[in-house]
Order: structure tokens, then C-alpha cells, then sequence
């Protein structure tokens, strides 16, 4: 039976539900959620998709998921893939996983969001350079942590990687200068020479072109 991802290409949190899906080899596609369109905000995907309204979420036979890190994990459960070679190192991917649910993708999702799809008379100046200083000390951790590594965790990409790369391949500015990281960089070019790596647009339907 085919997995269902419920998605729309500009959302990075999909896109790390769908990057280690196309890694896995399971069999899964793509359902486009026309979120600009409000389609989350039905009453009818609160009550038969998302009781959250959000994506992503993944549709497996009798069983629904949703919120990425709850999918990324069972992807783990039915491949044994990503999830760590070790208690240990599970362990770690969780963490990494919670920093950048908390740290990362929070903030860069609000900011990206705030400088690219807000019409320019609404968007807040104050709160932007505020959150890109954030975002500025979570890179510097990243970046830091991956000085002498390949991966977040252990010696192959999990969960950490697909969780913390999942804003970081968008083309829309937001405040990250990827050549100004330089570990950061050589960390993203070991994902994208993954077998079957996908930039956002180009794994999930949907982009801004759709919209211009």
C-alpha cells in the first residue's frame, strides 16, 4: 500500500517528513495541501486530516501521523533506518531532533515566512532581525558541531540531519548565508550527494512560481 504525505512544497517541515521518505525506499507519494489557499483551516481537514491544521501528515492503511519528528520515527520503525546504530546514538538523534524543533526550524520557518510571503507593508522589521539573531546563534552551534563530522550523529545521516537541513536547501531569504558556514556547507553537500536527494520544489508539489 502506497503512503499518503499530505504537503505543499513550501513548507519545511514536510520536506523533513519527505526527504527520509524518498531515502527509505518505501513506497510513498505526495498529496498537495493548497495551504495559501486555506485549505488547512477547513473545517473538513481539521476533522478528517489535521485536528492541528497543519502538515505534514502521513496516511499508512488504518494509521494517520502527524507532526514531522512522529513521522521521521516511523519511518525508523518500519525500515530501521535513520534512527541511530545504538541506544546512544538514538538518543542523540532525539536531541538534535528537539533542538531543532525549539532552536531551528521554528524560527527560520516564522522568519522566511514573515520576509517572503507577507505582502512587504505588513512585514514586521523589529521581529525579523530579532529572530535572524536567533537563528544567527543557532547556526553557530550547528556549525560548531559539525567542525571535524560528517553527519549530526554517528557515521551516516539520520533523523538529526534531515530535521536540521529541512529550512536550509529553500532559495528564499531569510538570513541564512550558507558560504558564510562553512561547516555547515560541506555537512549540506554530504545530503545532497545522497542517492535520490530532491530539493523541496522539486520533491513536493507546490512552489511560489505556482502562485506568481
Amino acid at each position: 500500500m502506497t503512503i499518503k504525505l499530505y504537503c505543499f512544497g513550501e513548507s519545511g517541515n514536510a520536506y523533513k517528513a519527505a526527504l527520509p521518505l524518498e531515502f527509505s525506499g518505501l513506497d510513498w507519494e505526495p498529496v498537495k495541501v493548497d495551504f495559501f489557499n486555506g485549505a488547512t483551516r477547513t473545517p473538513e481537514y481539521r476533522s478528517e486530516v489535521n485536528e492541528m491544521g497543519e502538515v505534514p501528515v502521513l496516511v499508512d492503511g488504518e494509521v494517520t501521523l502527524t507532526q514531522s519528528g512522529v513521522i521521521q520515527h516511523y519511518i525508523t520503525e518500519k525500515t530501521g533506518k535513520f534512527g541511530g546504530t545504538t541506544p546512544e546514538e538514538a538518543r542523540e538523534v532525539l536531541r538534535w531532533q528537539f533542538w531543532d524543533n525549539h532552536k531551528l526550524s521554528s524560527q527560520a520557518g516564522m522568519t522566511r515566512f514573515l520576509m517572503n510571503f507577507l505582502p512587504p507593508e505588513k512585514r514586521p522589521a523589529e521581529v525579523i532581525t530579532f529572530t535572524q539573531g536567533r537563528l544567527k546563534a543557532a547556526y553557530e552551534v550547528l556549525n560548531r558541531h559539525l567542525d571535524g563530522r560528517d553527519w549530526i550523529v554517528g557515521d551516516g545521516a539520520t533523523h538529526a540531519d534531515f530535521c536540521c537541513c529541512g529550512y536550509l536547501f529553500y532559495p528564499e531569504p531569510f538570513g541564512f548565508e550558507r558560504e558564510g558556514w562553512a561547516n555547515i556547507d560541506r555537512w549540506l553537500g554530504n545530503i545532497e550527494a545522497l542517492p535520490g536527494w530532491k530539493r523541496p520544489y522539486d520533491l513536493m508539489p507546490g512552489s511560489p512560481a505556482d502562485r506568481a
